[in-house]
């Protein structure tokens, strides 16, 4: 079986005009009743099942936030690894981002790139550049995989550390910079940019080009779709992986969860379209 090349996978779903990434965020203690199936593990994975399938045509990519699945132990772990492989059988056209945020030294770099591309099968997976090149050339050197460097993070407390000036320019444009100019040399870099900081994105798109943008923000944070989209856009009209999690696939608490996520997908992915 040929690698499985992000990038390729990703301009593949970009062509068919799907932006859309759906955050497989999925919170034990939110899982509607109907969807409990006995074991923590099994009503996990039948929860992203059931998401997967009534939203796969529709996506550019499913990010699974690892936190959730750590956060109920090996039964939690267990269910993200059905999780990814099930991804790959039902929807192989379809890139896995694990969203893991890793950071460490180069050596101890080698264990996480071993968890996120072979334990849990994913095709990219996020990174913090606080240890700096050096630490993540073990990621870097994945020329098959993205690698999605932390840059302009969503949440309000953001700019602490980030909007920090080096030489008058911005921490996180300073990052973006050294991604695009330094880290992409294998051209599987992507940066992650908060939908909720639309002038920030627009500054971080001029600096890294026709590279991918991941956007978190959409849907509880309270992002506008109309401002990312604009701001966020490549020279090519796509460039964007639009992520929503908590407001897709906690759309019903109902028996009727997943033709609820697939209409909340519909709508985004038509709202970016609109805006395109």
């Amino acid at each position: 079986m040929p690698a499985r090349n992000f990038r390729e996978m990703l301009e593949a779903r970009w062509t068919q005009n799907h932006f859309v990434c759906v955050g497989l965020d999925t919170d034990y203690p939110k899982i509607p009743e109907a969807a409990h199936k006995g074991s923590v593990v099994e009503t996990m994975f039948r929860f992203n099942c059931a998401i997967v399938d009534a939203t796969y045509d529709l996506v550019c990519a499913y990010k699974p936030n690892i936190a959730f699945y750590e956060a109920q132990g090996l039964e939690g772990l267990s269910a993200l690894s059905r999780t990814t492989t099930y991804i790959r059988e039902a929807a192989p056209e379809v890139p896995i981002i694990l969203d893991a945020k890793r950071a460490d030294i180069g050596n101890t770099n080698k264990g996480y790139i071993q968890a996120a591309f072979q334990t849990f099968k994913a095709d990219a997976v996020t990174v913090n550049p606080y240890l700096g090149g050096e630490a993540l050339q073990p990621f870097l050197d994945q020329v098959d995989k993205g690698i999605i460097v932390l840059c302009r993070t969503s949440n309000p407390g953001a700019g602490e550390f980030q909007d920090l000036k080096v030489d008058g320019v911005p921490l996180y444009l300073i990052v973006a910079r050294r991604v695009a100019n330094e880290w992409n040399k294998n051209g599987n870099c992507g940066v992650v940019v908060g939908a909720t900081y639309p002038e920030e994105l627009r500054e971080v798109r001029r600096e890294v080009g026709d590279m991918p943008i991941l956007l978190p923000g959409i849907g509880d944070q309270g992002a506008d779709v109309e401002a990312t989209v604009t701001a966020g856009k490549d020279s090519r009209k796509r460039g964007i992986i639009v992520n929503s999690a908590r407001a897709i696939i906690f759309a019903s608490k109902g028996p009727d969860f997943a033709e609820a996520a697939r209409q909340k997908t519909l709508e985004l992915h038509n709202m970016i379209n609109q805006y395109r």
